[in-house]
């Protein structure tokens, strides 16, 4: 037993010994560096690899501390220096990885204010800088200039119609919608916007056909309450009169179909008249609208149209179209439900 400890201490006093060296010569190793550093006579080429390779010996002794502190001097007293969007892309990413995303972002955002773009083994630091911006920013109108600058760019290296649809969500934040509209109709124009599948924003697509379609359409379907439109619905149906509920409808993204469907289904969209459902039936409504009805949407519960599908429920809601604000607030009748509610 005697023995095992024996060489358990002495294995443990060779291990420090390993560390002490390590460190002395690796100090010794960053003193000499400094020393060639200082060099007048020194290349530019050499300059950057002696700083370059200062900077990873401080890293990989994690002394972050020290790494961020040597790169932000050389970067202050060397603003010549042709590899500083580089150091400083160094500080960032230091930064970022140590959770630090306001001083990363300070960083990152420097680089593309200041300092001209680098290719580092072949890839854009400006390009790696928008990258981490877009991730960790969090004001809209920063992400907007961001994303315009991957269009303007780098258009070969991201996807353009992704980045309209991106666009378009942030402009929505900082309340410009018509800068919202204008990018939904751009990225509608790409030969790929009715098929990619955009991480985190489902529907993309449809979602944007509908706000260009209602921008560009007359909206002289729709009423200035709930009460108005519900009221003029009921009278029509009482009368029998096919043609003014034909009227009333939306004209843009109406749809008909099972609780069970979505509004995005191939078979949603309907375009059909009133006339063949009501001519020889007998139509009822409820003299009150659904329950679940809200201050957004509503549901009025109606029966005999087909003796195969005889209650349709009426959906009715408040138009959301704040680029328009005569229009934002009003209601539409917007589609119909088939089959009693789930």
């Amino acid at each position: 037993m005697k023995v095992f400890f024996k060489r358990l201490l002495a294995a443990t006093a060779l291990c420090l010994l390993f560390i002490s060296c390590t460190k002395n010569n690796a100090s010794s190793d960053i003193n000499q560096l400094q020393v060639l550093l200082n060099d007048p006579s020194l290349s530019g080429p050499s300059r950057y690899a002696v700083i370059n390779r200062i900077a990873n010996t401080l890293y990989s002794q994690k002394d972050y501390r020290g790494m961020l502190l040597f790169l932000t001097d050389w970067v202050e007293k060397h603003p010549d220096d042709i590899y500083n969007s580089y150091w400083l892309l160094m500080v960032a990413s230091n930064y970022l990885e140590q959770g630090a995303e306001p001083v990363a972002e300070y960083y990152f955002d420097r680089i593309l204010k200041n300092y001209p773009d680098l290719l580092i083994q072949g890839k854009s630091i400006h390009f790696r800088c928008l990258q981490n911006l877009i991730q960790i920013s969090k004001k809209p109108a920063n992400r907007i200039s961001y994303f315009n600058d991957l269009v303007s760019r780098f258009p070969s290296l991201v996807s353009i119609t992704e980045m309209y649809v991106r666009l378009a969500l942030e402009y929505e934040k900082e309340g410009e919608f018509n800068q919202v509209l204008k990018s939904y109709s751009m990225f509608l124009n790409q030969p790929d916007a009715s098929t990619i599948q955009i991480s985190g924003i489902p529907d993309a697509y449809a979602n944007a056909r509908k706000m260009v379609d209602f921008s560009n359409s007359s909206k002289d379907w729709t009423f200035p309450s709930l009460d108005k439109l519900e009221k003029s619905v009921k009278l029509a149906i009482r009368q029998y009169d096919w043609r003014s509920l034909d009227k009333y409808r939306s004209k843009v993204n109406f749809f008909a179909m099972s609780w069970k469907s979505s509004e995005t289904d191939a078979n949603a969209l309907e375009n059909f008249s009133m006339r063949g459902f009501m001519v020889g039936q007998r139509i009822r409504y409820s003299e009150k609208l659904d329950e679940t009805s809200n201050p957004n949407e509503a549901y009025l519960r109606t029966t005999g149209w087909s003796p195969y599908m005889p209650v349709w429920y009426l959906y009715f809601r408040k138009v959301n179209f704040p680029a328009d604000p005569e229009i934002h607030g009003r209601w539409e009748w917007a589609g119909i439900y088939y089959g009693e509610k789930l």
